[in-house]
């Protein structure tokens, strides 16, 4: 037997009606005039064919079959409002939760991450690093960078920065294994450091600069992350493809170089995700705000003459 359900917004009006005692009190709390609240009225009296309310001289006041009624329909919107409350605190009370990978955790967001701090110092920042991409049903993530195209289904995306790559080593690995007369060839000759996840980012580079044939068989070590590369790297084991965005410290302090200065941009970018369809929070439009202004004041610094 199919549910008899009166119409819903009728049924609001008479909820707070009956809660309230009062018409103008319920107007002023739905935010209508006092005739719009007597027009819901009777519409659901029509519909159920029954009178809720006694029209007084000096207000209204419920019937026997409307007070009873309305000990059942107040109840069930406090617990619509209750379970509405909850559900909206949920994402805008608490902790700022922000997924992510390792390596971008680690080389660019917690470098960054104090300012942040200084400037919402009640924000919380929790970082949850995972490598498949957020499904914002599944995972409890309030906001997630992701590399990829943007394209992303039932999300919005906002773009950081493109993923440029190149060779990096160490100033004392560049001058150990270059050729004679500073030829650069010899140093993709010895080993060359491989990330895991990025392990498609040599053949990438190699074919973009046209020395696939001087790599093609050097000795290969791989690595779990792009962090532990760019370790191996410092330490000397070889030459490793380097994600410059990543790399600013070591590059700026000259721990780390750029031998062939030949960047490489892809298709792929890094993006700030949120769910599409969402109220969004407080806390996640001021990191965002936040992010996107550091975004931009570095992309800003960089293109700035003799940066």
């Amino acid at each position: 037997m199919a549910r008899r359900i009166p119409p819903l917004n009728p049924l609001r009006v008479f909820e707070v009606v009956a809660r309230t005692q009062n018409l103008t009190l319920a107007a002023q709390e739905l935010h209508v005039s006092q005739s719009a609240v007597s027009r819901q009225i009777a519409v659901l009296e029509t519909y159920l064919g029954i009178e809720l309310f006694r029209r007084e001289r000096h207000g209204v006041t419920l019937t026997r079959a409307g007070k009873s009624y309305a000990e059942e329909v107040v109840p069930a919107f406090d617990a619509i409002a209750s379970a509405t409350h909850r559900l909206l605190g949920s994402t805008s009370q608490g902790a700022l939760r922000l997924r992510t990978y390792t390596t971008f955790a680690a080389k660019w967001l917690i470098p960054r991450l104090q300012d942040f701090r200084q400037q919402h110092p009640s924000i919380e920042v929790r970082i949850d690093n995972a490598i498949p991409d957020v499904d914002f049903d599944r995972d409890p993530a309030d906001l997630a960078i992701q590399y990829g195209d943007g394209r992303w289904p039932r999300v919005n995306s906002d773009f950081l920065f493109p993923d440029e790559i190149e060779p990096v080593c160490t100033p004392a690995y560049l001058k150990q294994y270059r050729g004679a007369r500073g030829r650069l060839e010899p140093l993709l000759q010895h080993r060359l450091l491989v990330s895991h996840y990025r392990r498609n980012d040599w053949e990438d580079w190699l074919a973009f600069a046209g020395m696939a044939a001087a790599a093609s068989g050097t000795e290969r070590m791989s690595f779990g992350s792009s962090v532990l590369t760019w370790q191996a790297t410092l330490d000397g084991l070889g030459i490793a493809i380097g994600q410059t965005a990543m790399l600013k410290a070591e590059l700026e302090s000259g721990r780390l170089v750029r031998p062939f200065a030949r960047p490489y941009r892809g298709d792929k970018a890094y993006y700030l995700v949120r769910p599409k369809v969402q109220r969004e929070a407080r806390k996640i439009m001021l990191f965002r705000d936040w992010l996107l202004e550091t975004v931009a004041h570095e992309a800003s610094d960089n293109e700035r003459p003799g940066s």
